[in-house]
């Protein structure tokens, strides 16, 4: 009889088949075993009866601010919620950190930050500027999952492209098989629009958000597309919020182009009478849009048109969102802990998605599309990464029941139904009702993708 290290028992495990009744064991941090009243015994043993045990998730979409503006967030405040809402591994971005990851040095910070506070596993994107094309090979020798860029201006630090920079960018990332990620809204279509608004001193959470119409999101995506097509590059479209988006993406796959796209949670719960409401704290770009702009979101990924969704978590010290002025105010949404909680909520009790469809949304569909082997689904010799939810409890989000650095999120007072009991990282118990059990066990995942002409081994 076999000695593991870990069973999990009684639970019902969500896979791409479906749903089963089944016990799982884990040796060396791995799935390895599965079956109905698995014979064994474990050196720890989980009772998982009556609840659900999904693959754990994997933000794809993160900002957690380090090196350099921890007093934002950081690695461990940030992969401490990460846990907590039922997600083992995430991707980093490359803004809002200083310096931002677009060279090896960079990189090499934000790794040796990440590795020493980290609780949950993670990959990092390398940026994409103006000047540091020719730098795209040593990000990639590095590890990085892919490259980010920015359409329309971003940050101080952060520097948007220009279209011949996108260009060369994009075959340069072809070469070296890994993804562009692209934040897409026309630089022209929202500065001008913002400019009248400021002129004409209209501040207002209405003003900010029609400074930012869907047609700016539709040219630019348009615009990537047809970069991505002439150069073989593949493409990622991050936090596409209409659904005219989503079809432009899914024309372009069926000629055959290599592009795909995700949403946010916030665009599937918030809408822009929200930010009116709530104020600042739910600000972010492209902004909250209409109802009848959710339901196509919701809709799209009922009929499997839409694969993917992350938090875009970007948080802020608290007084960047203060004032009258939404124009000035941080654009970003704290919102990684409750993902998983939404898309139980308002998709699966709301809208009926089948469970094995909200563990593609936010596990195995990213694990696939990035090339993260060994993430995001309940197989054998997959990572043991396991988020285990009740899903017949509910609870009203408090701000005290946060782990953000800052106790801020548009989804405070919001009752979810559907809880995370544990979290569970390679093996590893990291959350466990309501607390943090574990110190940091994260480490650097590097995509499974054709290695450039020069390689280099990150310290690990």
């Amino acid at each position: 009889m076999s000695t593991y290290d870990l069973i999990v028992r009684g639970g019902t495990l969500v896979t791409t088949d479906g749903l089963s009744e089944a016990d799982f064991a884990v040796e060396d941090g791995r799935i390895a075993a599965i079956a109905p009243e698995l014979e064994g015994t474990g050196k720890e043993e989980v009772d998982a009866r009556g609840l659900h045990v999904f693959p754990g998730a994997i933000d794809a979409h993160v900002h957690f601010s380090e090196p350099g503006r921890t007093h934002w967030e950081g690695f461990a405040t940030g992969s401490q919620s990460l846990a907590a809402g039922g997600m083992t591994a995430y991707v980093e971005m490359p803004l809002n950190a200083y310096p931002p990851t677009c060279d090896a040095e960079s990189f090499d910070l934000k790794l040796d930050a990440a590795k020493d506070s980290s609780l949950v596993d993670f990959a990092l994107w390398g940026g994409i500027q103006p000047d540091n094309v020719d730098q795209l090979e040593e990000l990639a020798e590095c590890g990085v999952a892919g490259f980010k860029a920015f359409m329309t201006p971003a940050t101080e630090d952060f520097r948007n492209v220009d279209d011949v920079t996108l260009y060369e960018a994009m075959a340069e990332a072809a070469r070296l098989s890994l993804p562009v990620l692209v934040h897409a809204e026309s630089p022209q279509i929202t500065g001008r629009l913002t400019q009248r608004a400021l002129a004409q001193v209209r501040t207002s959470a209405r003003d900010y958000s029609e400074s930012r119409p869907p047609i700016a999101e539709l040219e630019a995506i348009s615009r990537a597309v047809l970069f991505a097509e002439e150069t073989g590059c593949t493409l990622h479209v991050v936090h596409v919020s209409i659904g005219r988006g989503v079809d432009l993406v899914n024309a372009a796959r069926t000629r055959g182009v290599d592009v795909t796209c995700e949403t946010c949670a916030h665009y599937l719960v918030l809408t822009e009478d929200d930010l009116e409401t709530l104020g600042a704290v739910a600000k972010c770009a492209p902004p909250l849009r209409s109802r009848d702009e959710q339901e196509a979101l919701w809709e799209r990924i009922l009929d499997d048109r839409l694969p993917m969704v992350t938090s875009d978590h970007s948080p802020c010290p608290p007084e960047m969102k203060a004032g009258d002025d939404f124009h000035r105010a941080w654009g970003g949404i704290s919102g990684c802990q409750n993902m998983l909680n939404v898309m139980l909520d308002e998709g699966h009790r709301e809208r009926g998605l089948p469970l094995e469809r909200v563990a593609a949304l936010i596990s195995g569909n990213v694990a696939d599309r990035f090339g993260f082997s060994g993430k995001g689904h309940l197989e054998v010799g997959a990572d043991a990464d396991l988020a285990l939810v009740d899903l017949g409890s509910s609870f009203t989000l408090r701000a005290e029941d946060l782990f953000y650095r800052h106790k801020m999120s548009p989804y405070v007072g919001k009752t979810f139904r559907g809880n995370v009991v544990r979290s569970i990282v390679r093996g590893t118990t990291v959350f466990h009702d309501g607390q943090i059990a574990s110190y940091p066990v994260g480490r650097f995942i590097k995509p499974g993708r054709p290695p450039p002409s020069r390689v280099c081994t990150p310290t690990l």
